[in-house]
């Protein structure tokens, strides 16, 4: 063959060789590889990013955001007190978008509620504006293999396979499938009472997990018009009696019946839409997909999608509600239904620390103290979804357990065993119990943000994920204005708000948590004042001894509280001598100026926050270091 011909020929035969392989020569190289953009997903690598590592998303759908968009659950629950992190600035967006805070009340189940089209295009753009960081759409894994120090992908997408390498993998999917293929132990299903501690939890445990939902989108038309669907195969009425007051009996069922139209009106969307995600003899479908193959899986969530099917005719023939209709202006997809079905629980890893509901609901009673490595907030109640479950009556009665809000602990995300993962979403290391709570979109959104951060740290210092200090992931998180406490009475814009928050955290100064019905929250009462023998105690702590005595009235003045936090740095200086602490202190008018704190007169009683701001200022006890468990390191 002439020379010149196979010169020709060359680059044609070179493309088909790469398009039976896939990738040819060097893997195409990331620093963290974040597998699944659902909600902790996506914010995870926007987080990575924005902190400057190259990172990459892989996303099996053609939208960002999980649960908040390809599944439809556009009705955001709880965190509206806690405006932390990228869940703050993924919330202001949208009220940007809509016009502002009152435009996004348009149903009674949420605060925050929009199209999630609209989600979708937001967190798109989030991801298009954020350098550093890459998407690959419609795009599965096959393969998660270990190499020394690293990681190799083989990825499948729309332009065939291709190998990737990264320091760093996210698992940020749905079920927590990349966790399995690593080789992490984990749990499904129930937790026994003995292992978790629990005293609500079964006395066995078991597989069970959650109802999932196949969310629907309606649109509203006008009264008059008709648009019925077609009477889906199999549709039995009777499954649906008992959706809304007027047709059960109220005596033979234990939740409240609403009216027909306070129940189509609980996932009022802007824009004359209709989140129809309905958890009372609606659209909530037991199936355990879990282990299931991803063919196994099609077919389950056709069957969950078919259900919902039956319940938007029934809304429409029964209920009378023929005037709404599938939205065809929302979901990419030929039926117009999400792309994926939302899941309310997954693997749950076993990691280097597992939070209880004993953890969560008493933070300070407990051995460890897990609240001092808070990574991620939430006030949500433990609401499980159970009643599609064929025996259900036999299960323990988990609706809404009254709890506190809460700090996540950064140990749940890291799992036992196995190097260079991070775990997010919903497959985190807590018990069946609190994922009731976790689950949910600001908590999962948060929990992206912390994993995004573990991750860039882990990097940037060249160290394992499980061997990152605790106190640098926290120090990174409120430099971007992310919560590591829950405190609802101390604004995020307080000047004063991140010594708050290290304070908190070191536990010198311990909020209350309540539960007051659906309002969970923990006030740090930062304008009470300070009390000489709260700040003994809470000083006891961090010196595994009791502190220095002090005399005077019971409410310490502004000048003994300086005083104490100097003597505080000098006694810090002997006890952890490794420590990086301050060599001198700032002056009171110094402090105050900074801080923009009023009323400076040394002789008066000091607040709260005011001694918070004093002891993070002079004695700085948040530098001294804590393992995954809350324990001071010397």
């Amino acid at each position: 063959m002439p020379r010149c011909l196979l010169l020709l020929l060359f680059p044609l035969l070179f493309g088909l060789l790469q398009c039976r392989t896939g990738n040819l020569g060097t893997d195409q190289q990331y620093e963290i590889i974040v597998i699944g953009g659902g909600a902790s997903g996506v914010m995870a690598g926007i987080q990575a990013a924005r902190m400057g590592r190259k990172t990459l998303i892989l996303e099996e759908t053609s939208w960002l955001g999980g649960m908040l968009t390809a599944a439809g659950v556009s009705a955001v629950d709880g965190n509206y007190k806690l405006p932390s992190g990228l869940w703050e600035e993924f919330r202001q967006k949208l009220y940007d978008h809509y016009g502002g805070a009152d435009s996004v009340k348009t149903g009674w189940v949420s605060n925050v509620l929009f199209e999630p089209n609209v989600g979708a295009d937001i967190l798109a753009a989030m991801t298009n504006s954020t350098s550093q960081l890459d998407v690959h759409f419609n795009t599965s894994v096959d393969t998660v293999i270990r190499l020394e120090n690293k990681w190799k992908v083989r990825s499948r997408g729309p332009t065939g396979k291709q190998d990737l390498q990264c320091r760093i993998i996210i698992d940020g999917t749905e079920l927590g499938d990349i966790a399995k293929m690593t080789g992490v132990r984990y749990n499904i299903g129930m937790d026994a009472r003995s292992s978790s501690g629990e005293d609500i939890a079964p006395a066995q445990s078991n597989d069970i997990i959650q109802d999932l939902t196949y969310v629907a989108i309606l649109q509203e038309f006008d009264k008059d018009s008709d648009h019925t669907i077609d009477k889906p195969e199999g549709y039995d009425e009777s499954l649906f009696y008992c959706t809304c007051a007027g047709i059960c009996d109220q005596d033979t069922i234990k939740p409240k019946l609403w009216d027909c139209q306070t129940m189509m009106d609980y996932g009022r969307l802007p824009n004359g839409k209709v989140m129809i995600n309905w958890p009372i003899f609606g659209n909530d479908y037991y199936v355990n997909a879990i282990e299931a193959s991803p063919e196994e899986r099609r077919l389950l969530y056709e069957k969950a999608k078919w259900y919902t099917q039956c319940y938007v005719y029934y809304l429409q023939t029964h209920l009378g509600f023929r005037h709404f209709s599938i939205a065809e202006d929302v979901f990419p997809t030929a039926d117009h239904f999400p792309m994926i079905p939302y899941h309310r629980e997954s693997r749950r890893i076993q990691g280097i620390v597992r939070f209880t509901l004993n953890d969560l609901a008493r933070p300070f009673e407990q051995t460890t103290a897990l609240y001092r490595t808070g990574i991620a907030v939430g006030d949500y109640p433990v609401d499980h979804h159970h009643r599609a479950y064929p025996d259900y009556g036999e299960l323990p009665d988990l609706h809404f357990y009254p709890v506190p809000s809460y700090a996540l602990p950064l140990g749940t995300l890291i799992p036992a065993g196995v190097d260079g993962l991070i775990v997010a979403e919903k497959s985190i290391s807590v018990t069946n119990i609190v994922n009731g709570t976790t689950r949910l979109q600001p908590v999962c959104l948060l929990i992206g943000q912390a994993a995004g951060t573990l991750a860039a740290l882990s990097v940037e210092l060249d160290l394992p994920v499980g061997k990152v200090p605790v106190r640098k992931v926290q120090e990174s998180l409120l430099a971007y204005d992310a919560m590591i406490l829950p405190y609802a009475d101390v604004d995020i814009n307080d000047p004063a708000f991140a010594a708050v928050q290290r304070i908190g955290a070191t536990g010198m100064l311990k909020g209350e948590g309540k539960n007051i019905g659906w309002s969970n929250l923990t006030l740090f009462y930062p304008d009470s004042l300070m009390t000489r023998q709260t700040l003994l105690e809470g000083v006891k702590e961090i010196l595994l001894s009791d502190a220095p005595k002090t005399a005077g009235e019971e409410n310490l003045t502004i000048e003994e509280g300086y005083h104490f936090a100097e003597q505080l740095r000098l006694t810090l200086q002997t006890k952890y001598p490794g420590v990086n602490l301050p060599e001198s202190s700032p002056s009171l008018a110094d402090i105050w100026q900074q801080m923009q704190l009023s009323d400076l007169d040394p002789k008066r009683s000091i607040k709260r926050k005011e001694m918070a701001v004093l002891l993070d200022q002079v004695a700085a006890p948040f530098s001294i270091p804590v393992d995954h468990f809350g324990y001071f390191q010397q």
